[in-house]
């Protein structure tokens, strides 16, 4: 696939060299090699002399395989084998752990044992929407905030939308803000005798109508959670907008993740929109799995033509004209000239122990270029699909990272990645 002379290549060594960039995000929809991208990313950053950590939120645990780590969790881990002056760490985020690392660090032991043990947080912790998300920029908030690695690579969850990952926050924020959640805090806010009146007269209301499709018990499990939480509320809003100017700081990168098909960069389009509009730094696209040809010269429609050329000559050479009417007239599996049986001889017939006849030279000629001529198709629609974000988005610097024959498992692969996403190798030489 030949590159856009439209889009500005991406330059990523400098990107990663540069000492004042502190945090990359790598962003995009499922399923398009963020974790691949990110774990490539934070090798090569080390190997160049970098002290680097990288943040996965991917639960198929393929970054913790390919560093060669038996397992990652909440703590950053040391990644051996590393080529270069830097080093390189990785982590997983664990949602539910930071939830509650949040919670002992915010409350007394007492209300934090209380918090921990409700019924409700266990469920909002573990499981509420947005919470992966909203744990992800706390993580991010917390090591930026240790000053210990020069460079924090991020991979953002694998959720339906690449913008969960920015606006998680807000909707936890208004959930937490929200009237359900105001009403419940009053009446720990009052305190005392109109505390309890509120609570009696409220909670009496309240469990009249929503206790039937929820159930009393439930609700008094967020009531009780709603008291514990209400000095840590305003927390959580604070630090969420503390890391969302964080993402929007100059020492912030922005790398959209896809792969050349329709949906993936139409989501990619979508999200450099929202970037902007958010006023976020985008230093570029990568562009995964782009596949190419060494006979990128040699058309579909040229390489069809030789396929079935090939093919009409072979079925030519099946008939032996005369001479096949003259074997036909013959004993099976004799020659005109070949001796008749002797006695207590049966003439010589096939036997299924025989090798079958083996496809013809022209066969397999015309069989490779059927392939070629697939592939040829296939990189015209990835042209054709890339052309069109680029029209749409030129001023964005695109980097291609040329399809690999097999699924990368180790250092040596995510070296390799690296190598195509600093323009070390071409998409022409894919398999």
């Amino acid at each position: 696939m030949t590159v856009d002379p439209a889009a500005a290549p991406l330059e990523v060594d400098p990107l990663l060299d540069d000492p004042e960039t502190r945090i990359i995000v790598c962003c995009g929809s499922g399923g398009v090699g963020k974790t691949t991208t990110a774990a490539a990313l934070g090798v090569r950053a080390a190997e160049r002399g970098r002290k680097v950590v990288v943040l996965t939120i991917d639960p198929a645990r393929r970054l913790a395989q390919s560093m060669g780590i038996d397992s990652l969790d909440n703590t950053p881990r040391q990644v051996k084998g590393i080529e270069g002056p830097g080093e390189l760490h990785a982590m997983m985020l664990d949602m539910k752990r930071t939830f509650d690392e949040i919670v002992e660090a915010h409350a007394d032991q007492d209300r934090a044992r209380a918090i921990l043990e409700n019924p409700f947080y266990q469920s909002l912790s573990a499981g509420f929407a947005g919470t992966q998300e909203y744990m992800a920029m706390e993580k991010l908030g917390q090591l930026r905030a240790r000053e210990e690695w020069d460079l924090i690579v991020v991979d953002t969850p694998p959720s339906r939308s690449a913008l969960d990952f920015l606006d998680a926050p807000k909707r936890l924020g208004s959930f937490l803000d929200g009237k359900f959640i105001r009403l419940l805090m009053a009446p720990a806010k009052m305190g005392g005798r109109a505390g309890m009146k509120f609570l009696n007269v409220g909670m009496s209301m309240m469990t009249g109508t929503l206790g039937k499709l929820l159930g009393g018990q439930f609700l008094r499990d967020v009531q009780t959670f709603v008291a514990a939480m209400d000095t840590m509320f305003g927390g959580f809003r604070t630090r969420a907008d503390a890391t969302y100017r964080l993402l929007q700081a100059p020492g912030t990168a922005f790398l959209v993740v896809a792969a050349p098909e329709r949906d993936a960069l139409r989501e990619a389009a979508y999200f450099v929109e929202r970037l902007a509009a958010e006023e976020m730094p985008l230093a570029g696209l990568v562009l995964n799995r782009v596949h190419g040809s060494g006979a990128a010269r040699l058309s579909a429609e040229r390489a069809r033509a030789a396929a079935e050329n090939l093919e009409e000559d072979r079925i030519v050479d099946q008939g032996h004209g005369k001479n096949g009417v003259r074997e036909a007239a013959s004993p099976a599996g004799s020659s005109p000239d070949s001796p008749d049986p002797g006695p207590g001889q049966l003439p010589h017939q096939e036997t299924e122990s025989q090798t079958p006849e083996q496809p013809s030279v022209n066969q397999l000629t015309a069989g490779l270029l059927r392939l070629h001529a697939e592939r040829m198709q296939v990189l015209k629609r990835e042209q054709r699909t890339r052309d069109r974000f680029t029209a749409l988005h030129p001023e964005v610097p695109v980097a291609e990272v040329a399809a690999l024959p097999g699924d990368v498992h180790d250092l040596a692969g995510l070296r390799a990645i690296g190598d195509r996403l600093a323009g070390g190798s071409p998409a022409t030489g894919a398999a």
